[in-house]
């Protein structure tokens, strides 16, 4: 588990330190630097991904869209972009460089200057099936067919954009978990934890009772999901609307997700009811606790108190082992660009700074002076 980042030189973070735990949740003004934090990640998996002397900044293995090299080094930085990784148990510093090419400052690459030595199950130079895991903001949303990834079954992850989850549920569905942890808390301890079941438990939680069949087509080249509630006939994703699929992938790959692995999700809360955004809250909170660091981006304060409740009411993960970063803007090259805030075992947050998930209070606020005045 990675217990520290350090990110120097990398769009708005001149210098700045982050404390990180089992979960990690990211939240704060828009344009502030979470997505930057997570995409630092990105380029650190990119490199770990092959020997080649550069990492694309567009494409690549998830889809970033950062311009070029000049666009992503921060102005007030001298030298490389550097991101150092450290483990709680282990004083091996993992570092990553990066350098702009001084002739092409506008190239659509980095160049790799230093590389570290395989890192954890996240970061590794072999392909780890599902050690390292992103699902990004823009999932896939109901397609009636999806295409299939070209690789070995056992290689199957979910997909940036969780296109490949049909394919995986066909490939693992009618197996046992590989973890058997991870079978859903209520469930019954003498059933049999097929996955394709733990997923329709969580999912009936979280959206909706539900019912999930995988279908290949085509000689594999293609797969599909139908949903149904239960006892009810099934019917293609298109006609469930897009809670579903964007909560499926999450779900799925948190099953899936090897231990000690990294899974970075961003905006769980999307297309979701709020019971759904506090639940799947709690999902990944419980995921956490399992084992596999859960690095979170939200603006959702119910996916908030969906993991408070996990912590206090649960059981399901210490209070010691979360962490939130909230993001307040400001300028760019200011040294702090985030506050640490951690959970307590009551299920609170050790500060409320201004900002941080009070507009439900400053709204209802308003309405009360205006209800007042009349």
């Amino acid at each position: 588990m990675i217990a520290r980042i350090e990110i120097a030189g990398f769009k708005r973070f001149t210098a700045s330190c982050f404390e990180l735990a089992s979960l990690v949740v990211l939240c704060g003004l828009n344009g502030a630097g979470k997505s930057s934090m997570l995409q630092a990640l990105l380029l650190c998996r990119e490199a770990m991904t092959s020997q080649a002397k550069t990492v694309s900044l567009n494409g690549g293995p998830f889809g970033l869209e950062l311009g070029t090299a000049e666009d992503v080094h921060n102005r007030a930085s001298v030298g490389n972009i550097s991101i150092r990784m450290m483990t709680a148990d282990d004083p091996t510093v993992a570092q990553w460089r990066f350098a702009v090419p001084e002739s092409t400052p506008d190239s659509l690459y980095l160049v790799v200057a230093e590389r570290p030595d395989p890192f954890g199950e996240a970061f590794v130079l072999d392909a780890v099936p599902r050690g390292f895991t992103y699902l990004s903001a823009e999932r896939f949303g109901p397609r009636a067919l999806l295409k299939s990834a070209a690789t070995a079954g056992s290689m199957l992850e979910v997909g940036v954009r969780g296109e490949f989850s049909a394919q995986v549920l066909a490939e693992f569905g009618e197996r046992p978990l590989e973890y058997l942890d991870r079978r859903h808390p209520n469930a019954a301890m003498d059933a049999v934890p097929f996955l394709k079941y733990e997923l329709e438990q969580w999912l009936s939680e979280i959206v909706c009772p539900i019912r999930v069949e995988p279908e290949l087509h085509a000689n594999g080249l293609v797969a599909s999901l139908r949903f149904g509630p239960p006892g009810s006939d099934l019917v293609r994703a298109p006609n469930m609307g897009f809670g579903i699929s964007y909560a499926l992938p999450i779900i799925l790959a948190g099953l899936v997700a090897r231990p000690g692995g990294l899974l970075i999700v961003e905006n769980p809360e999307a297309h979701l009811h709020p019971a759904g955004q506090s639940r799947i809250g709690v999902f990944l909170a419980w995921l956490a606790g399992k084992g596999v660091q859960v690095v979170l981006e939200t603006h959702s304060d119910h996916v908030l108190n969906g993991i408070c409740r996990a912590i206090a009411e649960l059981g399901f993960l210490d209070h010691k082992n979360a962490i939130v970063h909230f993001f307040e803007g400001g300028e760019a090259d200011q040294a702090r660009v985030a506050v640490p805030l951690r959970f307590t075992a009551s299920g609170g947050v050790s500060d409320w700074p201004p900002g941080f998930f009070d507009q439900y209070q400053i709204d209802v606020a308003a309405l009360g002076r205006l209800r007042r005045r009349r």
